[in-house]
């Protein structure tokens, strides 16, 4: 997991990408978590929470702009 202090640090493409990355792996989480191989059910709510972080950072970004 990310912290937000780097988050804050990454270009908006660089935050882009890191978004792209973490929806990638909230989709294979949910995947394991249907077929029952996900034995760390509080790695969804990580991911999650970082997506969050990513998409308010972009939002404030793009505001400012």
């Amino acid at each position: 997991m990310v912290k937000t202090k780097d988050l804050r640090a990454m270009t908006i493409d660089e935050l882009e990408a890191k978004l792209t990355e973490n929806k990638k792996e909230q989709f294979n989480l949910r995947i394991q978590q249907s077929t029952g191989q996900l034995t760390n059910t509080a790695q969804i709510r990580k991911v999650r929470r970082e997506i969050a972080r990513i998409n308010t950072l972009l939002d404030e970004r793009k505001k400012n702009s």
